[in-house]
């Protein structure tokens, strides 16, 4: 069975963040800028939270404010679940379908060492099948 410590191993444990205090507008720049959809919030170095698109959606568009006057903090996401590189691949599915979300963070010793997507997950499913047909394969051949 896969496990976050897969995806992290595969992608790498780098997370992009930003200051809670910084604007929406400059975390919108930075997010395009390395093509992402979310970013790690932090405050003093620590993680808050994190800032989805879907937040600048509902919480700025949505409610006419504006994007270089509203802070990070005002709109970022502070309540995600938790989860640990020992978790499967499958409990983050069951997570993000049960909690309707799309990004996970990942904690090592109350430590943040990661981000995961639900794009992830699904590539690591996809890898995990396509090694399966593979040895299939290679059985049936031998």
């Amino acid at each position: 069975m896969k496990k976050v410590s897969d995806i992290l191993a595969r992608k790498g444990g780098s997370v992009i963040s930003i200051d809670a205090d910084t604007s929406v507008l400059d975390a919108l720049r930075l997010m395009d800028d390395r093509n992402i959809g979310s970013v790690i919030v932090t405050d003093g170095g620590d993680y808050v939270g994190l800032l989805t698109e879907r937040d600048y959606a509902r919480k700025v568009i949505l409610k006419g404010k504006s994007s270089d006057e509203t802070s990070v903090r005002e709109i970022m996401t502070t309540d995600l679940p938790h989860i640990i590189p020992e978790n499967s691949v499958e409990t983050c599915m069951h997570i993000m379908s049960e909690n309707n979300i799309r990004y996970l963070p990942v904690f090592r010793n109350n430590q943040l060492c990661g981000i995961i997507s639900i794009n992830d997950l699904v590539t690591e499913t996809i890898l995990t099948h396509e090694e399966t047909i593979e040895q299939l394969r290679s059985y049936i051949h031998s």
